[in-house]
């Protein structure tokens, strides 16, 4: 190859071309890059010095139309929105953006003339390790969707050297390790070295003698932007994604300490700025760990908002007089989730301590700028820090925190006595003498001029149950975003044959930015000719599946089998138990059958993935047992030509591109009432997926879209959980004997020797930390196996299963993020199209 490549680009004259559409004038543009760009020794162009090269020239026309969307948005001064994220799953960027730019063929071409194929090229790029799970991704399908509709947004987030981590599976279960996505570096950002702003950590607060406030001392620490550009679908306007890093200056290296031996102090606020971005959601068991989360938090949005001002500030310049008050008409922040909440208190800080307003003044400012979107119900996961570690690193926002909750203590005494027994569980601060915190949803919820949840079932739950006692104080607060997934990504790029056939028949590619048009497929699902090309198309993804599965895993699955996957972030509540336990159920059934009878059974292969965090035991416990009910199941001659079980390692964007296209049946099981939306179940269901599935998160309204005839529904109701967890400890439940058998299966050792006891545990007894199966496995148990037993018949009847594949695709076209952005804009963030003309 490479030899073929050297004289391929010897053919092709090195010409920059940055703006062509020409597939011969490309290939010199790609073929400059690799010589007047250069990032590897001379006369290498194998394929990771062509993804360069390539990367290079897509940015090319990417930079054009990204100054052009720039100059625009300061020309026309519209209200504009920023979305505050710790996370964003981007995933490759190389298939996106030339498929949005609309130029794959000319970009193919190009590089067939270098002696390349463009498959191979792309797979050279490494997902990006800037988020973990839906909630990163969310909020790279919105930005897609914002580029799509020429809506003025930026993104705001961390750029994270290590990510999360990346998994191995061995024996052993689940290893970390570093991410290295940006050991070479990364070809699509843009490091801005002017656009750098101070964030101070610790330090204290100085008293002037006019009684104004300023915060002092401590460490000062620098936040450099890079920017990442995010194309639209086939429009000009191109959005930035502004990634923070954390620097120390020069001057704070310690030149006379270095010069004594003393290296490490001499370098000590440089080691410490670069720990900030290091890790995504680095280990809080301990007190640092607590400070440097905390510590990414502020430093995300302090940089953020004072690079927002600074922007608000130049556009006003010569523009004669201009008010505060007019910040909330031309900004919009939005808190995605929890992690950013220091945005309230740093926007008071900046606004009274900085630019000299009143509280009154400043306040008005603040809620009217900030909306706040709630993900979880989770009580571990709704953010409490501790107050002594908030007055260590951040006291001047400490003492606003306190003021906001003083005042909003007194609105309720003057407005709403008949609340004031409900105030120790409103207010921001806990005072409890054994462990006070500060409640950041609570801050959220008070500060916020709009509250929402992401999915109808997720955003009922808000107002009935986590924050019912705001509602009679702000009856229009609280809002239902439902999410969704950009239809391009997760669709048009990722599952090419199936895309074109849509096209064909709904003689339109309208669908890809207006996904409703889906609809028009109904009218074909029994059609025998759609179908046949419906399922060649399905035939195609799943060959390609099972080839990637065996160069990661070297497991050889049948794509004539059923395609059984829940790929998600490992957690009890998502309950990969129970999918396992119901494998191994069926795995010793099948055991005791006859030949005879294992023949009239549906073959399934049953694909998990997900990373677990590093430090909950429970979930990298169910990594490892999935991988022993693997070993043994597939190495099983009786039974392997009807049953495997496979972990797929390192669950990303890149590897979900790969599944989701070619999956049939997928599971989203969490117990009823926890999952609060859910979006991979709407990629699944896009890609004619058919879904097993409890009513929870966007399930409900999945169910809704495509029929619920079209839909494996099992398992509680949201509404009954407490009341069977009641039952549970008052020693009421009768266990399924179906599920005791999976359960002494595992203990009398038919996966290997690890004791498994700990995690089963949690299975058993009535009550007790860690005990009396919260989540309810054994409770849907059987209602689940009698599901999947509805699952096995219907995949007998391929005319059956294909028309309800074909009408869950049909169904999906609420999902739009396209939908979800438009929602926001119009309902929450009160901002307008701003097209480049």
């Amino acid at each position: 190859m490479a030899e073929n490549g050297k004289s391929a680009t010897e053919k092709v004259p090195a010409v920059a071309n940055p703006l062509s559409e020409q597939p011969s004038e490309i290939a010199s543009n790609i073929n400059y890059h690799a010589q007047f760009s250069p990032h590897f020794s001379p006369f290498k162009f194998e394929p990771e010095q062509a993804f360069f090269a390539t990367a290079e020239s897509v940015r090319d026309r990417l930079v054009k139309q990204w100054n052009e969307t720039f100059v625009h948005y300061h020309k026309v001064d519209p209200k504009q929105t920023y979305y505050l994220s710790m996370e964003y799953l981007q995933g490759r960027a190389l298939t996106n953006a030339i498929g949005n730019l609309d130029i794959q063929n000319a970009y193919s071409e190009a590089l067939n003339k270098l002696g390349h194929e463009l498959e191979e090229i792309a797979e050279q790029e490494k997902d990006a390790a800037l988020g973990n799970g839906g909630l990163g991704r969310l909020a790279s399908c919105f930005l897609d969707s914002m580029a799509t509709l020429n809506l003025p947004a930026w993104g705001y987030g961390l750029r994270y050297k290590y990510g999360l981590f990346k998994q191995l599976v061995t024996k052993q279960g689940q290893e970390e390790i570093a991410e290295d996505w940006l050991e070479k570096f990364s070809p699509w950002e843009v490091v801005r070295h002017d656009i750098v702003f101070p964030v101070r950590f610790f330090g204290s607060v100085e008293i002037n003698p006019d009684g104004s406030r300023k915060w002092v001392g401590g460490e000062v620490v620098q936040a450099l932007a890079y920017d990442v550009p995010i194309p639209g679908y086939k429009t000009k306007n191109t959005i930035s994604l502004r990634l923070w890093e954390a620097k120390a200056r020069a001057e704070d290296f310690n030149l006379f300490q270095f010069n004594d031996g003393q290296y490490e102090s001499a370098a000590q606020l440089h080691s410490r700025a670069q720990q900030i971005c290091a890790v995504l959601y680095p280990g809080d068991a301990t007190e640092d760990g607590k400070l440097l989360r905390l510590k990414q938090q502020f430093f995300l949005c302090s940089a953020s908002l004072q690079d927002i001002i600074l922007r608000f500030k130049e556009r006003r310049s010569g523009k004669g007089s201009w008010k505060w008050s007019e910040f909330p008409s031309k900004v919009a922040v939005q808190l995605n989730d929890t992690h950013p909440t220091l945005a309230i208190p740093e926007l008071m800080r900046l606004l009274i301590d900085d630019e000299g307003l009143g509280w009154d003044e400043a306040w008005d400012v603040t809620t009217r700028t900030i909306a706040y979107t709630n993900h979880t119900v989770l009580p571990e996961a709704l953010e409490k820090w501790s107050q002594s570690v908030m007055w260590k690193l951040l006291p001047r926002h400490m003492e606003i925190i306190e003021e906001i909750d003083k005042r909003f203590l007194a609105m309720i005494n003057a407005t709403r006595p008949d609340l004031e027994h409900k105030l120790p569980t409103m207010r921001v601060l806990d005072h409890n003498p054994q462990k006070p915190v500060v409640r950041m949803a609570n801050l959220c919820v008070v500060s916020a001029h709009t509250v929402n949840g992401v999915a109808q079932l997720h955003s009922d739950i808000l107002k009935a149950e986590l924050f019912a006692d705001y509602i009679s104080i702000w009856p229009t607060k609280f809002q239902n975003k439902t999410n969704g997934i950009t239809p391009r990504r997760w669709l048009r790029f990722c599952s090419p044959e199936l895309s074109n056939i849509i096209t064909k028949w709904l003689k339109t590619d309208q669908w890809v930015t207006n996904l409703d048009l889906l609809s028009g497929l109904r009218e074909f699902a029994d059609n025998v000719d759609f179908q046949d090309e419906w399922a060649s198309a399905k035939m195609a993804n799943k060959q390609r599946l099972a080839q990637y599965i065996l160069r990661v895993t070297g497991e050889s699955i049948d794509p004539n089998s059923l395609f059984d996957i829940q790929v998600k972030r490992i957690h009890e509540y998502k309950r990969q138990l129970l999918n396992i336990l119901g494998a191994i159920y069926r795995y010793k059934k099948l055991k005791e059958m006859s030949p005879e009878q294992r023949k009239n059974t549906t073959s399934r292969t049953i694909m998990i993935g997900g990373k677990a965090f590093a430090t909950y035991t429970n979930a990298k416990r169910i990594v490892k047992l999935v991988n022993d009910v693997g070993a043994v199941v597939n190495n099983d001659p009786e039974v392997n030509s009807y049953l495997k079980v496979v972990f797929v390692p390192n669950y990303n964007v890149s590897v979900a591109e790969m599944l989701i296209p070619g999956s049939e049946l997928s599971q989203h099981i969490s117990t009823a009432g926890m999952e609060a939306s859910g979006t991979s179940n709407m990629k699944f269901a896009l890609n004619g997926c058919l879904i097993i599935g409890t009513l929870d998160g966007a399930n409900v309204e999945i169910r809704e879209e495509i029929g619920e005839e079209n839909f494996f529904l099992f398992g509680a109701r949201a509404d009954e959980v407490p009341q069977l967890r009641k039952d549970r400890e008052n020693g009421l439940f009768k266990p399924d004997p179906r599920f005791e058998e999976a359960k002494q299966f595992i203990r009398r050792g038919a996966f290997g020797s690890y004791d498994y006891n700990p995690l089963l545990d949690s299975l058993e007894g009535n009550s007790g930390y860690g005990r009396g199966d919260y989540f309810l496995v054994g409770h849907d148990f059987p209602d689940y196996m009698d599901a999947q037993a509805r699952v096995d018949e219907a995949y007998k009847d391929r005319k059956k299963w294909l028309k309800m594949s074909i009408l869950s695709t049909a169904g999906s076209g609420k999902f739009s993020s396209d939908r979800t952005i438009a929602q926001y804009a119009k309902e929450i963030w009160n901002i307008e199209e701003c097209r480049v003309p």
